[in-house]
């Protein structure tokens, strides 16, 4: 753990028995309390930027090649009378 020799730990265990006494297992337990929220916590924000950046991406819309053309130019369509000479 963390790269300590066995003793270390061993003197870490020590004191705090020292300084917790009978209620090390009720602060054993409050630490782990703590630590299970934290984990929590940082899986719910985790998961909130997820769904906010999955729900900004882009939606995938087809190639342009894939889509096909639309013409929008109206038809041609001939008079419907004959133009009058009005100079004669």
């Amino acid at each position: 753990m963390f790269g300590s020799h066995p003793m270390e730990l061993i003197i870490v265990g020590v004191v705090a028995l020292l300084l917790f006494g009978k209620r090390l297992p009720e602060v054993a337990r409050s630490l782990g309390k703590g630590i299970t929220e934290f984990k929590k916590g940082v899986r719910g924000i985790e998961d909130e930027v997820e769904t906010s950046s999955s729900s900004s991406r882009p939606v995938s819309r087809p190639a342009a090649e894939d889509r096909p053309v639309e013409t929008t130019a109206p038809k041609f369509e001939p008079p419907k009378f004959e133009p009058s000479d009005t100079n004669s």
